[in-house]
């Protein structure tokens, strides 16, 4: 019963909000009107002021309602305005801005509740497990939460343990969500949009699972082994299962206090670039990579010389291995960018999926030459830049420049390719991470060293595939 009173909740929230905007299509469709742009030929839309208004209370108001349902359905639904509130481009701005309150503030659960999961999971009560425990957590998480406990030997460590309940929650909001994909491809018909749900059940399956976690973590610190300055906390085998999971307690502050790095003498751009570095290599040359980079995921520490720093990496159940073919496609790109060569550029874009089947190819040549012709102008690629960049420059940025008629079309030669997400919401989450520590910082410059190689190496190949190809010819 529990479960479907919360499945009617989630689809009122989603119906009322979906309402409150098929009232403003209707009067856009009654009050707007169309010109012809002089500069460029292309229709215009233009509406009414009051209209314009109308929508942006309207975009504040489901802001807002949208928080506030989420904060109150806790779960997959704060997971969910966390991936929004740094991926959401395709929603008003407002939502980012009022979903990102989820990034660091989650209501947590009573202890008492947890309790049953020591008892389910490893066959004991959480007193039988540690010397001592904190009931009071020293984090909340959409999924579970953390505690400061002390083993039997005295070793302060930190427990993550999953709500109760929560996979069967995971299954009930993932088929609202499905829904909710589903209506979005109305009005948003790009291709394989239906992958997003696909790869947020994945992402749930393993962040619902402590032994999936434990063993990524195990497995990435392995990776870095030989650069003691990124740390990673060791995990208690005998005391971590599925449901629980206890690791050693790591010392830092959260890498975005920025007071502590005024207080203890740390640089902050050099905490930038060693992040920035960690992730190239991450997604680079290791193509196992940390998929969820917000701040609460960081912490900084003192090095071992004066002034320098350390990071520690926490979270691991977003881990995700890149697709080759995702990493080839993604050098194309930079390759075509180095060359100014935007053939290279779309056949690298083709290359990671982005293609649908048939495609307008001709309007997709197009638009991907639009786009190639506006990355090349913009001399300052920093955060800094966005953040400094207004409206209206923002607007003609993203602008395909496509007639009315065939913005349609162009969303549907576009399909999401499978293994995007991970990539796309990694690189987007560290980019503003980055950005918000240096705002200033090229952070393509940073970690360019980290793709030389495979730039190198792609060139040679399709040299060795000509020179096979001329010498059969």
């Amino acid at each position: 019963m529990a479960l479907f009173v919360r499945l009617v909740r989630a689809l009122f929230l989603f119906a009322i909000i979906f309402a409150d905007y098929m009232s403003q299509l209707l009067l856009n469709k009654f009050f707007r009107t169309w010109e012809k742009d002089p500069s460029s030929g292309r229709d215009v839309e233009v509406m009414p002021e009051w209209l314009r208004a109308r929508r942006a209370r309207i975009d504040v108001r489901n802001a807002k309602r949208l928080l506030s349902g989420m904060i109150r359905l806790r779960g997959v639904y704060i997971k969910l305005g966390q991936v929004l509130s740094v991926m959401g481009g395709f929603l008003p701005p407002v939502y980012g801005k009022e979903l990102e309150q989820l990034q660091d503030s989650v209501p947590p659960r009573p202890f008492d509740e947890l309790a049953e999961a020591f008892r389910a999971s490893l066959g004991k009560r959480p007193e039988d497990c540690y010397s001592r425990i904190d009931t009071a957590p020293l984090a909340a998480a959409s999924l579970g939460q953390v505690h400061v406990a002390y083993t039997k030997e005295g070793e302060k460590v930190a427990v993550k343990v999953l709500y109760p309940g929560i996979r069967d929650i995971v299954v009930v909001d993932m088929r609202v969500i499905r829904l909710a994909v589903r209506v979005y491809q109305w009005f948003v018909p790009v291709q394989n949009l239906e992958v997003v749900h696909e790869a947020l059940v994945d992402l749930l399956r393993r962040e619902t699972d402590y032994v999936h976690e434990a063993n990524c973590m195990e497995r990435m610190a392995e990776q870095f082994t030989d650069e003691p300055d990124i740390l990673f906390p060791k995990v208690h085998r005998e005391l971590s299962s599925a449901d629980v999971l206890t690791m050693s307690f790591m010392e830092g502050f959260k890498i975005t206090n920025y007071d502590e790095y005024e207080a203890r003498g740390l640089s902050r751009h050099d905490v930038a670039v060693r992040l920035t570095q960690c992730f190239y290599k991450q997604l680079f040359v290791n193509r196992f990579f940390h998929a969820d980079p917000h701040p609460g995921n960081f912490l900084v520490t003192h090095g071992e010389e004066p002034g320098t720093a350390r990071i520690v990496i926490l979270d691991f159940g977003a881990i995700s291995e890149v697709p080759e073919h995702t990493v080839d496609g993604m050098v194309d790109v930079l390759r075509g960018v180095f060359e100014q060569d935007d053939s290279l550029v779309l056949s690298g874009i083709e290359l990671m999926g982005f293609v649908a089947p048939g495609a307008d190819r001709t309007l997709l040549d197009q638009t991907v030459k639009t786009y190639f012709q506006k990355l090349l102008k913009i001399q300052d690629k920093t955060a800094g830049a966005l953040m400094r960049a207004n409206e209206k420059e923002l607007r003609e940025l993203v602008d395909p420049e496509v007639a009315r008629a065939e913005l349609r079309s162009l969303m549907k030669s576009v399909r999401y390719p499978e293994g995007w997400f991970y990539a796309e919401r990694a690189a987007v989450m560290l980019f503003w991470l980055v950005g918000r520590l240096e705002p200033d910082l090229d952070t393509f410059q940073i970690g360019f060293p980290y793709v030389m190689p495979l730039l190198t190496e792609r060139i040679a190949k399709k040299a060795m595939e000509a020179a096979a190809a001329e010498a059969t010819s």
